[in-house]
């Protein structure tokens, strides 16, 4: 059904660089993967890794994509990161607008 969000995901990451942000971004849209990918800077992540506390600074990649989509985007996600373990948390969509909606189904790849 046109506009319907159920198969509608928002995929979050996050990533180094700006720059690989955009290859990234680039590279996942022009395959189909995703209808629109944002970019959110000035990021710091503090977190656990190898057994000590880290901080970094990173972009947020707000990715949307359909349910139909997931496996194959993140297998991308984790052939184009340069992180060892990749953030992929997938968010279900609820709600809105049908004409955005729309466009969004129409711009992934069936």
């Amino acid at each position: 059904m046109p506009g319907d969000a159920s198969s509608v995901k928002l995929v979050l990451t996050t990533i180094g660089s700006r720059e690989e942000g955009r290859r990234m971004a680039h590279t996942l849209v022009e395959r189909g993967l995703a209808a629109c990918v944002n970019l959110i800077p000035n990021l710091t992540s503090i977190y656990r890794w190898q057994g000590k506390i880290e901080q970094a600074d990173e972009i947020l990649l707000l990715i949307k994509t359909t349910e139909d989509q997931l496996s194959a985007l993140e297998v991308a996600i984790r052939e184009l990161h340069s992180y060892d373990v990749p953030e992929f948390l997938v968010l279900s969509v609820e709600s809105g607008s049908q004409p955005y909606l729309a466009w969004l189904l129409d711009s992934v790849k069936k």
